[in-house]
């Protein structure tokens, strides 16, 4: 495996291209016919952290009502005064782990993942200057903690698992633990969406 020394330089329009032709939804949930769907977004921090290149992951709370003590990006739904779906991520980045805006370069966004809890979700991905100070919300948050682009990368480090829901056998997304934590759902397939778009050959 090669390793991720630096990202792609043509990074931010590899995600224009994606998020123009792609639809992706969580364990290929159906889409019924005029169902209204709720704005929210996450940010998909990446770090420059011993040499290599980390994303960071928050442990969700088991106070909350969806996806909770579930492996997450920090983020939540659009409110009024967000300007766009970018400023939801960051503003909720900042209102869960303490990141600051001003600290994260936003290169663009994956595509929409339609959830079945009926958010439709916009990952943000960005860089963030690092080491920066964070301050969790235990409100909302449990733990943040990163894990290596070359470890998500290792194709040995995922699998897919059949799960049954609403009576309808799906495929998800795992990888294996690593800290303590499981990234898996609709988390890892964001994840692996990114993953992607660092292979592609320009």
């Amino acid at each position: 495996m090669t390793p991720f020394l630096d990202l792609p330089s043509d990074l931010t329009d590899r995600l224009a291209r994606h998020a123009a032709s792609t639809s992706l939804r969580e364990f290929w949930s159906p889409h019924l016919p005029g169902e209204s769907r709720i704005p929210a977004a996450v940010l998909m921090p990446l770090i420059r952290r011993d040499d290599q290149w980390h994303l960071i992951y928050t442990l969700r709370s088991s106070l909350l009502h969806d996806h909770s003590g579930q492996v997450s990006f920090p983020g939540g739904s659009r409110e009024p005064q967000d300007r766009d779906i970018i400023a939801t991520a960051l503003r909720e980045s900042q209102e869960e782990i303490g990141l600051n805006p001003q600290s994260v370069t936003v290169l663009g966004c994956l595509a929409d993942m339609d959830m079945v809890t009926r958010f439709k979700v916009t990952p943000v991905v960005g860089v963030c200057e690092w080491p920066t100070g964070l301050t969790i919300n235990p409100d909302e948050v449990d733990r943040v903690f990163s894990i290596p682009i070359d470890w998500l990368a290792d194709k040995h480090n995922h699998y897919s698992r059949v799960l049954t829901h609403n009576g309808m056998d799906i495929e998800a997304v795992y990888f294996k633990p690593y800290d303590g934590e499981t990234v898996w759902g609709a988390t890892a397939m964001m994840t692996v969406a990114l993953l992607d778009l660092f292979d592609r050959a320009p």
